[in-house]
């Protein structure tokens, strides 16, 4: 289980690598987690890891999204019901 964004994006030397020099670049992927406060923190992950990252970011979603699905039933626990007469009360 993993939490963070996984991002794909391209490095370039300055100078000295023919593939940079042509524009192509290097592909590179990123982890990236948010912490409280606005702290950011990147990790590098090779390439033959992604698919077991993807894997774990998605672990991570499914009982958050299962959390907050049942959040949003409580939410509508909370709202008043519709009003009802009381019985034996009538209202003229």
């Amino acid at each position: 289980m993993l939490r963070g964004s996984l991002l794909e994006r391209t490095v370039r030397h300055t100078r000295g690598c023919p593939k940079c020099a042509r524009g192509e670049g290097h592909q590179v992927f990123v982890l990236t987690v948010t912490y409280a406060g606005g702290r950011t923190q990147q990790f590098s992950v090779r390439r033959e890891r992604v698919a077991e990252v993807r894997r774990w970011l998605d672990n991570y979603q499914q009982p958050k999204q299962a959390i907050e699905d049942i959040c949003e039933l409580n939410h509508e626990l909370l709202r008043p019901e519709p009003h009802r007469r009381r019985a034996g009360r009538r209202h003229d």
